[in-house]
């Protein structure tokens, strides 16, 4: 792919803080009222899945975006 980033309309999402003394995954539930578009680094991207796209965020944070793409669509795009 020639291109280092992508157009996404992202909408809520979960943020991955880590993990607690029992291995246990913390999260944050970020909810909003619709959809926008970003402009997202591919480097970023770690995976897709039919509901939500994986990225790397600060400090070893990660976030699951839910997205409005067609995941056929968004999986043809990344692969390129």
């Amino acid at each position: 792919m020639n291109s280092k980033f992508i157009e996404l309309t992202l909408g809520s999402h979960i943020i991955s803080h880590g993990y607690d003394n029992e291995n246990n995954e913390i999260t944050e539930n970020v909810k909003v009222d619709g959809f926008s578009k970003k402009i997202v680094a591919l480097s970023r991207v770690k995976s897709i899945s039919e509901k939500y796209i994986l990225t790397d965020y600060i400090d070893g944070r990660w976030i699951y975006w839910e997205y409005k793409e067609k995941f056929e669509d968004l999986g043809n795009t990344l692969i390129k």
